[in-house]
């Protein structure tokens, strides 16, 4: 199939739209399995790192999230400052996800826009032709439809994989105030 047969099968702004949603449905995925992985790394790292911590040891392991915000300040481990070091942890942690959610709540309505144009270029195209009947608008309206599909197929993983990677970021986060917790609790003998 060429490009001409397919702009006369599909016009212009369906396959803008077609475009568009494959570039977002790529993006989802490649945002989703890096993300996914990064986070993997950080949450196998943190647990070890808390368990390190329940073990005995008073100092806040170096490969810890917590200690590598606060690289480069000479300042003593306080409350407030492994607060904001897990601030920036959890703001890195939560890179990608805004894009997955605009996605999913976008892509659905691209679609449909390039449907909407499609069906009315279509009704126009009919509107010539006083033999309009069932047989010649069904396939037309029947190609207008794949570019809500297209749309709904794109937003259902964007939506998924953002819920899933939130969920990955809060099991950090719970990590991250554990080893807090750990550090600033008062060390008593028992």
């Amino acid at each position: 199939m060429n490009l001409t047969t397919l702009l006369s099968d599909y016009g212009v702004t369906a396959i803008v739209v077609l475009v568009w949603l494959s570039l977002y449905f790529i993006l989802v995925v490649w945002t989703f399995v890096y993300r996914y992985l990064v986070l993997n790394i950080a949450l196998n790292n943190e647990k070890k790192c808390l368990e390190v911590l329940l073990s005995g040891r008073n100092a806040l392991p170096k490969n810890s999230l917590l200690g590598s915000n606060l690289i480069g300040i000479d300042k003593k481990l306080t409350e407030p400052m492994l607060q904001y070091s897990l601030d920036k942890a959890i703001k890195d942690a939560t890179i990608g996800l805004t894009f997955l959610g605009i996605v999913a709540s976008t892509a659905p309505f691209i679609g449909l826009f390039g449907t909407v144009v499609e069906i009315l270029e279509a009704f126009s195209k009919l509107g010539t032709n006083s033999k309009a009947t069932l047989d010649v608008i069904a396939p037309v309206i029947s190609k207008a439809l794949v570019a809500t599909a297209a749309g709904i197929l794109t937003a259902v993983p964007a939506y998924s994989f953002n819920l899933f990677l939130k969920r990955k970021v809060f099991e950090l986060n719970t990590y991250l105030q554990l080893q807090i917790n750990v550090l600033i609790s008062p060390k008593t003998n028992l």
